[in-house]
């Protein structure tokens, strides 16, 4: 049975080699990692300020979903980290490790779990832009 190593929703800052480390193992042949960075640009526009706001059930919620894909896939260690507040271009927002016996499965179980944290975690994106508008994304 897989193990959840770490899921966490944090105002710290998030580091990849910490996760990689977590999921780390001798049985294991791959580990893989995602990493989400606050980008300078988005449609077309300079981004000068990025801010995560977090429901207070976030913390739950990415528990659940790591829970999820270390059950639905054949797996052997998950972390992930999802960032809040405001988070400097260039710095790590979200992060996923996974480490498994093969490479397909670590593959296969960490898209899942980027994809399911990005359409089920309960946090909106503000950006402000250079121009001085701003927008919110995700809050639909």
């Amino acid at each position: 049975m897989a193990q959840v190593v770490s899921a966490v929703v944090t105002s710290e800052v998030v580091n990849i080699t910490d996760l990689a480390a977590l999921v780390k193992d001798d049985s294991c042949g791959a580990v893989v990692t995602f990493i989400g960075d606050v980008r300078n640009h988005d449609g077309g526009k300079d981004v000068h300020v990025l801010t995560y706001e977090i429901h207070p059930s976030a913390g739950q919620e990415i528990i659940r979903i790591a829970q999820e894909a270390s059950n639905t896939f054949d797996v052997v260690k998950v972390a992930v980290a999802h960032r809040y507040g405001q988070i400097p271009i260039g710095q790590t927002a979200f992060a996923v490790a996974v480490s498994a016996h093969h490479r397909e499965s670590a593959f296969e179980a960490c898209q899942a779990l980027v994809n399911t944290v990005k359409a089920e975690l309960p946090i909106w994106k503000h950006q402000v832009f250079t121009d001085g508008s701003d927008e919110w994304v995700n809050t639909a």
